[in-house]
């Protein structure tokens, strides 16, 4: 569990119409905000530009990866940037608008001992006025956090949806010579492996509430489901039904998990507690159906089948049982994911003999092909706030991590070493 405490929300976040009335925000990947992110001073005891660096640095890489922002040059700053004060009063609107910024990044810290305090402000420099404040404690090891979580707050401001900056990321990696479980920042930083059954492990996915993780594990011979906590690292296996027990998700509302069992002889999806109960099958048809993927409102599932001849994505009615084919073009469609907002469900296809991602909206329109260029791009899967993808891909040598804008821009790798593939996004941290 992370040790990092909010004491104090400084200031009421204000409405983001107060930028946005000046700055037009467009699609993703545009660069449209001018975004003046001062290094954090010292506001008592002496300068540690370690930890001044850090937090500057953290906030600049997760300002970049939002691609709304244009981020001014240092070398052009003020000498306020230079002052401890984090004051309205201490802010000179003026000069700042005069370099071109619309927003000003302003912050301080205080360590003592093995605690640091971080005191972050957000100003809007059109109209020479706070938007936000933070204050955040805890020990060197939580600077990361901190910023990460004050970029959320920057996007909650200035666009109205909180970023997914302070969330993680699972994924499978093969850097130990067995595919394990591990867990790291949305920027790639702080590794941690999850699991060491020595074997296969695939297919992770979070609880709504971000605290417990399931994934498929060959460690007993079978590909069994297994959940873990992650605060005390308590593992125990969810279905060990003979055959496959693979691709779980949790319903939104974390009650239930849809996955794909073959006990019955074929491939079908069913329902399961979280208890482990076999609460009730979903399909009996001869295809293959795999993949499954829930709707925001836990009332619908995309999923991949063979039952009309290559694999497509379909959408079922899961009070119903009423299934419709989604995909109509491309021979073999696979691991759809439907986004946070429930408008598109991505996917990946292939097509010249490389897998791409695409996204379509759920009643079969307006498809676009989102990753182009050489190697496999696989398994997405959307960030909790829909702003981003993450996905595997081999497009630079071996499979590595990467994330996207939800346009197709951006693209960018996070993860080192390895083979790492079937990544998984959190809800919350």
């Amino acid at each position: 569990m992370c040790r990092l405490v909010t004491l104090l929300f400084l200031f009421a976040c204000l409405t983001a119409t107060t930028v946005v009335a000046q700055v037009e925000i467009r699609a993703p990947g545009q660069q449209t905000i001018n975004v003046a992110n001062a290094e954090l001073l010292p506001l008592a005891g002496p300068a540690q530009p370690g930890i001044a660096k850090e937090l500057h640095k953290v906030l600049a890489v997760d300002l970049d990866m939002a691609g709304l922002f244009r981020q001014l040059d240092p070398a052009a700053f003020l000498d306020d940037a230079r002052r401890p004060g984090l004051t309205s009063t201490q802010v000179d609107f003026s000069q700042w608008a005069l370099l071109g910024a619309e927003i000003l990044v302003k912050g301080g810290y205080h360590a003592q001992g093995d605690r640091i305090r971080v005191e972050f402000r957000l100003y809007d420099v059109v109209h020479r006025r706070l938007l936000t404040g933070r204050s955040y404690v805890g020990t060197r090891n939580d600077l990361r956090l901190m910023a990460h979580k004050f970029a959320d707050q920057i996007l909650l401001n200035v666009t109205g949806k909180e970023g997914p900056f302070s969330s993680r990321i699972a994924y499978i990696d093969n850097r130990t010579g067995h595919k394990e479980l591990y867990l790291m920042d949305t920027d790639g930083a702080n590794v941690l492996r999850l699991t060491d059954h020595r074997s296969i492990v695939l297919n992770p996915d979070f609880s709504p509430s971000g605290r417990e993780i399931v994934f498929t594990s060959y460690r007993r011979g079978n590909p069994d489901l297994f959940r873990k906590i992650l605060s005390t690292g308590q593992e125990a296996a969810l279905s060990s039904r003979n055959g496959l027990n693979v691709s779980a998700r949790f319903r939104p509302d974390g009650r239930e998990l849809a996955l794909t069992q073959s006990a019955s002889g074929n491939p079908e999806l069913t329902l399961l507690g979280t208890d482990g109960s076999q609460r009730r099958r979903l399909t009996n048809h001869w295809g293959i159906d795999v993949d499954p993927s829930w709707s925001p409102a836990g009332d619908r599932l995309a999923f991949v089948s063979d039952r009309q001849g290559n694999p497509h994505i379909f959408i079922m009615d899961v009070l119903s049982g009423q299934i419709r084919r989604l995909t109509g073009s491309g021979k073999y469609n696979a691991t759809p994911a439907w986004s946070p907002d429930g408008e598109r469900i991505a996917f990946t296809r292939l097509e010249g003999g490389n897998f791409d991602i695409y996204s379509i909206r759920p009643d079969g329109t307006d498809e676009r092909r989102l990753t182009f260029g050489a190697g496999n791009k696989e398994h997405p899967r959307w960030s909790p706030d829909g702003r981003f993808l993450v996905y595997s891909s081999d497009q630079a040598g071996g499979k590595g991590i990467y994330v996207m804008r939800a346009d197709g821009s951006g693209i960018r790798r996070i993860s080192s070493g390895g083979q790492c593939q079937h990544p998984a996004w959190s809800r919350q941290r």
